[in-house]
């Protein structure tokens, strides 16, 4: 087991998850900061249980994941889908291009946006797949079938 201030390294070393998978699973930055603290939470309560077996940003997605799917939805009724999301960046520095791929990823069924996300973070497929508890050849081909879907919305056929 971790210890506390282990554990918070580990948090802040990888703090990116949690804007990743906020960023994706929440489109208002007020829904996003409240998934990034219920993440937070859920991490913290369940970091005694971390073993060690595999990278603890492995561990770190499968929790930010279950909580971005599961108890965060329930608990919460602020979240929307808005059928056209603004155009404006969070910040005003952020690459369109980047804006436009989240917001394209959010249109996205849920378990496509967790296989995109780890895709972007450079996961390999053994370990996408491990997050997501599936095999590395089912997390491919939900991968391929997810990055296809994802292209038609980027470049919409004419």
């Amino acid at each position: 087991m971790l210890s506390e201030e282990s554990f918070l390294q580990c948090l802040n070393r990888h703090r990116g998850i949690l804007l990743k998978v906020s960023r994706i699973y929440a489109d208002r930055p007020e829904d996003r900061r409240d998934l990034q603290q219920e993440i937070t939470y859920q991490l913290w309560k369940a970091y005694p249980t971390y073993r060690g077996d595999s990278p603890f940003s492995t561990w770190m997605y499968r929790v930010a994941l279950n909580t971005a799917l599961g108890g965060y939805r329930r608990r919460t009724l602020r979240l929307f889908f808005p059928d056209k999301l603004p155009d404006a960046p969070d910040t005003g520095t952020e690459d369109p291009s980047l804006t436009r791929l989240f917001a394209a990823i959010r249109q996205l069924p849920r378990s496509d946006r967790a296989l995109l996300a780890l895709y972007l973070d450079d996961l390999s497929l053994s370990e996408i797949g491990e997050v997501l508890g599936i095999t590395a050849n089912n997390a491919g081909v939900k991968l391929h079938r997810a990055k296809a879907k994802l292209k038609i919305i980027l470049n919409p056929p004419s």
